[in-house]
């Protein structure tokens, strides 16, 4: 895989570190994606708990439902993106 890599961007460019910008893009793009995450799987579970709560005719309770399981799903995906992250910063 590294030699593929090699020949596509050159021997100069595999496995050099980051330099001040590309860490702090790399930062950009993690925060970009935490609050993405959170926000599309809670109004996803949200939306989808108000679809149901029509359905069945439970005005706030699947709502609500969704919104708070939207939230901790959100989190824990979120939680894990995080770690992923620091693991890699680590190596």
């Amino acid at each position: 895989m590294q030699r593929e890599c090699a020949a596509i961007l050159g021997p100069a460019r595999v496995g050099r570190p980051m330099n001040g910008h590309g860490k702090s893009f790399g930062y950009f793009a993690l925060f970009t994606e935490i609050g993405l995450v959170l926000f599309v799987i809670t109004l996803g579970a949200a939306t989808a708990g108000r679809w149901l709560d029509g359905r069945l005719d439970t005005t706030p309770l699947f709502l609500t439902v969704g919104f708070l399981g939207g939230a901790l799903l959100g989190a824990a995906l979120d939680w894990r993106l995080i770690s992923r992250f620091l693991r890699r910063l680590d190596d």
